[in-house]
């Protein structure tokens, strides 16, 4: 999930995170981005193992409510932050 410069987020699929945000802040691709809205931050990622499995999480991701997918960027931080304090760093 991408966080746009007017608050909202956006969800999509991808090979290749780093170039498809690139291409988003270059007002390629998705129409989302074409609207005067920027990109400003990647918030929330998941790796599935085919495209197939993908497009349904995409699709079940975008069913849910705003609250909902905020719950899900907080709660992958928390585990992130966890992960590193285990580990030292």
């Amino acid at each position: 999930m991408i966080r746009a410069s007017d608050r909202t987020l956006y969800t999509g699929i991808t090979t290749d995170v780093a170039r498809r945000f690139s291409e988003h802040a270059n007002g390629k691709g998705a129409k989302y981005f074409h609207a005067g809205r920027q990109p400003e931050q990647l918030v929330y990622i998941e790796v599935c193992h085919d495209r197939s499995s993908a497009s349904r999480r995409e699709a079940a991701i975008k069913k849910l409510s705003r609250r909902e997918k905020c719950l899900m960027i907080e709660n992958a931080k928390e585990r992130t932050c966890k992960r590193d304090r285990e580990r030292g760093l």
